[in-house]
């Protein structure tokens, strides 16, 4: 049985997945959530966070301890999960946002551990640019994200958010859980961490035809999603061919940037469709 191994994406962790493990077992398929370098279990917060009184001005310039976080050195440790994971056997990865970067430096790595890779209203910067860049694109209007953002990602070293406020809480709800029921959405929200490194930003992906291009890619585009717009995926899906043996499987789902959560059942349909 090929393992189904679920990459999260930035300020979240293997713990967003929950629902989705649960209705893949429902039908009988195995699958694994990781925790990429610098998220779940393997974050590390500023002191600043914690500091009585708050002082928003510290949490705004202190240094951020996830600074040596590259997406280089967090594709190695995905692809030693995914060798763990799937005994040296393929796996189908499914990546969601940021987590897409380490997903696509991970297949050119080790394409023969990747039986499917599925970026799921993910980042893919196959094109020898930077995610900074696509940040800065016509395709990227509408986005919520730097509205969210409560330091400079260049002067701390992450993208760093404050949800320790009712506003910024709800700012959150509305960028990453607009279609999620509102406990849930609640709940969810006590387990983002503040906390992303930022060199996914400045970090320029090589990859090529012969390996990357070798492994069969999907694409589930999430068309109400307010953190990667719409228009955004679908420009990922045409430089993903264009370095790809077969074209993109593209699935689209009218969802927020967060399906596991809010449609768990269509999701997996769409994973293993």
């Amino acid at each position: 049985m090929t393992n189904v191994v679920l990459v999260h994406g930035i300020w979240h962790g293997s713990w967003c997945w929950s629902l989705v493990t649960e209705e893949l077992a429902a039908r009988g398929i195995h699958s694994v959530a990781v925790d990429l370098d610098g998220h779940g279990l393997k974050l590390r917060s500023p002191a600043a966070l914690f500091g009585r009184p708050f002082d928003p001005a510290a949490f705004a310039t202190e240094p951020s301890p996830l600074r040596d976080v590259t997406v280089a050195g967090s594709a190695e440790t995905l692809v030693g999960q995914l060798r763990r994971i799937g005994r040296g056997r393929p796996s189908i990865v499914v990546a969601h946002s940021g987590g897409g970067a380490v997903a696509t430096a991970a297949a050119e790595l080790a394409p023969e551990l990747f039986a499917d890779l599925v970026y799921l209203a993910a980042f893919a910067p196959v094109s020898g640019v930077p995610v900074g860049v696509y940040l800065a694109t016509p395709e990227n209007a509408g986005e919520r994200v730097n509205g969210l953002l409560a330091a400079d990602p260049a002067a701390v070293g992450a993208f760093r958010m404050d949800l320790g406020t009712a506003a910024g809480r709800a700012a959150a709800r509305e960028t990453f859980y607009h279609d999620v029921e509102e406990r849930l959405a609640e709940a969810a929200l006590s387990y983002v961490s503040p906390e992303g490194p930022a060199a996914m930003a400045v970090e320029t992906l090589t990859v090529t035809p012969e390996r990357y291009g070798s492994v069969p890619h999907s694409y589930i585009v999430c068309t109400e999603d307010r953190v990667v717009p719409a228009a955004l995926q679908r420009l990922f899906v045409r430089e993903i061919d264009a370095v790809s043996a077969k074209s993109t499987r593209v699935v689209e789902l009218v969802s927020s940037h967060s399906p596991f959560l809010s449609m768990p059942g269509k999701l997996v349909d769409a994973i293993i469709g």
